[in-house]
């Protein structure tokens, strides 16, 4: 379980250090390289338009790796959703600015990110049932939060070398090619990841769902048949914790340094220690899951939410870097008692036959409810140009953490039950 824990944590950390990048880079000068002639804002908010098609792509990239996953197995997601994503991303580092090509640069991003996006939609379904489906029940929790580590040290890592860049060049230099370094990076993360996933072992629920010939011939049919409710109640739920996590380490960047006149060194090393402080409590989030339940935890972490986004927005807005810190770690420690929980939930919910599509389009088409649209609709709603804090970010947020309480509270307890065998399911009934 190690083995298998560590190999997902890591091709986790590689795939979203590849999607974090890019948004990291949207904030602070895909802007005005790749939208000049628009103005300051605008060329803010199309550049968060391209990073918003990540998300749009991620359900696809789940219908396309979960029917892999579902038919071909969990391992071979693995391989080529991490691949996918590699190979977009050092591309991402190589695509002339709008001086040099014109109108074919932004299109190119977008091409780019979307391919990102799909990689990604992919990954997380793979990498989350190979630790669930081969760990013990009462500890499924515990070992299936690993892979929700990795978006942690994924955006440790991008961010990291982004500070690096921004502390030790000119900007002139940044702008020129110093963004593209963490792009060029990518490459060999990925050539290390697909290195240590080679070796690892098909999940065992799999391998007898193949043996016994119960595999799922069309899982998304079967899926939008049989789950459709499930999927759109998971994707509601999960929509707040996106939210959350792009407004801390997207919008708030750009909130930071445009609006209040701080450095992005600052904003990123606040956003970036509290990210810390988050993936160093998953695990812990993940044992109480074990213990006291799966729903109580996201229910809790989604009232939290709701409570919080209000005096977040205050501590931001005093541009002091504690005061921001604190903000940003009590909207990330809510995030993370409902997404430390999540990778052993959503397997749970769905039977093992379509298990790889079920939770993986529930889990990315949250993306693109909380995730895609937040930093846009954010952007807009401080826009006015007022001295005090943009309160409107606040309510949207508190709206969204309310609709995922709803969601939540629909969705069923799958303690302490452990996840049904393929001969237990029967063919065709709902999870």
């Amino acid at each position: 379980m190690v083995r298998l824990a560590t190999a997902s944590l890591v091709g986790t950390a590689i795939e979203f250090f590849d999607f974090f990048v890019y948004g990291t880079a949207a904030a602070l000068v895909l802007g005005p390289l790749f939208f000049p002639t628009f103005s300051p804002l605008a060329g803010t908010l199309a550049a968060f338009g391209t990073f918003a098609i990540g998300f749009v792509a991620r359900p696809l990239g789940s219908v396309l790796f979960g029917h892999v996953g579902d038919r071909y197995g969990r391992r071979p997601v693995l391989f080529a959703s991490l691949l996918l994503t590699g190979c977009a991303t050092v591309a991402v580092g190589c695509v002339p600015t709008y001086e040099t090509l014109g109108i074919a640069a932004p299109l190119l991003l977008l091409a780019l990110r979307f391919l990102q996006g799909l990689g990604l939609g992919g990954e997380w379904g793979g990498a989350v049932l190979l630790t669930a489906e081969h760990a013990p029940p009462n500890r499924r929790a515990l070992w299936a939060s690993f892979p929700q580590i990795g978006p942690a040290v994924g955006f440790l890592l991008a961010n990291g070398v982004m500070l690096a860049l921004t502390a030790g060049l000119s900007d002139a230099d940044f702008r020129s090619w110093g963004w593209r370094v963490p792009f060029w990076a990518a490459g060999l993360l990925a050539a290390a990841g697909l290195l240590l996933r080679s070796s690892l072992a098909e999940t065992p629920q799999f391998e007898e769902l193949s043996s016994s010939g119960r595999r799922a011939s069309a899982p998304l049919a079967e899926v939008a048949r049989d789950h459709w409710r499930l999927v759109l109640l998971t994707a509601g739920a999960l929509a707040v914790g996106y939210a959350v996590f792009y407004t801390v380490s997207t919008w708030a960047l750009t909130y930071g340094t445009e609006r209040l006149g701080v450095s992005s060194t600052v904003m990123l090393t606040c956003v970036m220690a509290a990210v810390a402080v988050k993936g160093a409590t998953t695990p812990f989030v993940a044992l109480l899951a074990d213990r006291w339940g799966r729903r109580p935890l996201c229910l809790a972490g989604c009232a939290a939410s709701a409570l919080w986004m209000f005096p977040m927005v205050a501590l931001l807005h005093t541009a002091e870097p504690f005061l921001m810190f604190l903000g940003f770690l009590g909207s990330l420690l809510a995030f993370i008692t409902m997404f430390a929980v999540i990778a052993a939930y959503l397997p749970e919910l769905y039977e093992p036959r379509v298990r790889c599509t079920g939770a993986a389009v529930g889990y990315n088409l949250a993306g693109v409810l909380g995730g895609a649209l937040t930093p846009i609709v954010a952007t807009a709603l401080s826009a006015d140009g007022g001295s005090g804090p943009p309160w409107g970010v606040a309510a949207y947020l508190t709206v969204v953490a309310l609709i995922s309480l709803g969601c939540f509270a629909l969705l069923p307890e799958t303690l302490p039950e452990a996840l049904p065998e393929p001969s237990e399911v029967v063919e065709g009934a709902p999870a």
